[in-house]
């Protein structure tokens, strides 16, 4: 009964990386949204090493979630390439991809993969930094429905998980608080511009 509930919010959250990123992808097709690069350079490197991590750690169905949105995170970032959204970087910017690198062979080199998990989530929360700086700047240029399709996502994540712990919880827990955030920064930037435009 209890593997029957995880599949379920499994499911649950694969749908829902589906319902948020297909329309997210048109949108980057149509240009109607402009990811930067860099930051989902970041997001899919990372991403993809925890679910493995998680895969260790018997995270079980609930890392398939995490799993296939590594995928899709690398191929919005080949796409925001392509159809050149913010491609503006920082010399910040080259740091965190640079540190996102070096921290893959963590996943080789230590046999905890909690120490693995807690580098690259804290590698992810600073890809968001990129994003949070062209949010504040230009808070049309992306999608607010996504982050709360990916916000309840990571929650469904969370919930479908077989085995609990620092290692199986903190990534998709962080991500949800960074898309979070990143939502805040939208909305109140949107409220303020059109307010200026009055």
């Amino acid at each position: 009964m209890e593997f029957n509930i995880k599949l379920i919010f499994s499911g649950i959250a694969i749908a829902l990386a589906l319902i948020g990123f297909v329309p997210y992808i048109a949108l980057i097709l149509r240009g109607k949204v402009k990811p930067h690069v860099f930051s989902w350079v970041i997001w899919g490197i990372t991403t993809t090493v925890i679910f493995f991590a998680q895969l260790e750690a018997e995270g079980g169905v609930g890392a398939w979630p995490i799993g296939l949105s590594g995928f899709v995170t690398i191929l919005i970032a080949i796409l925001a390439y392509l159809k050149r959204g913010d491609a503006t970087i920082t010399r910040a910017d080259w740091g965190f991809l640079l540190a996102a690198i070096a921290s893959l062979p963590l996943w080789y080199v230590t046999d905890d993969p909690l120490w693995t998990v807690v580098i690259l989530t804290t590698i992810d929360m600073i890809g968001f930094g990129p994003t949070f700086r062209k949010a504040y700047h230009r808070p049309f240029e992306d999608s607010r429905v996504f982050f709360i399709i990916m916000i309840l996502r990571n929650a469904c994540s969370v919930v479908a998980l077989e085995a609990y712990s620092v290692t199986t919880v903190l990534f998709p827990f962080c991500l949800a608080v960074g898309f979070l955030i990143l939502l805040i920064i939208l909305q109140y930037r949107r409220v303020v511009l059109a307010q200026q435009a009055v």
